[in-house]
């Protein structure tokens, strides 16, 4: 299992924590995400490392910007 953390810009509320972990949820190997609004973090666990890049699109179809 691995788990990283990555900031999102943008977030502001209950629902935009939803949308990010909809859309970060739908990746395949994925098991949980854990978003924190406050700070922007969104933590990920999930079978192996993820591509970048591949979380960085589910957080634009989530209408967020991915920073770290």
């Amino acid at each position: 299992m691995a788990e990283t953390t990555y900031i999102v810009k943008g977030m502001s509320c209950g629902h935009c924590a939803s949308s990010v972990t909809e859309e970060v949820g739908g990746i395949s190997g994925v098991s949980a995400v854990n978003v924190d609004v406050a700070s922007g973090k969104v933590t990920v666990t999930s079978e192996d490392a993820l591509d970048v890049q591949v979380v960085d699109a589910a957080v634009s179809e989530a209408g967020y910007q991915l920073v770290s």
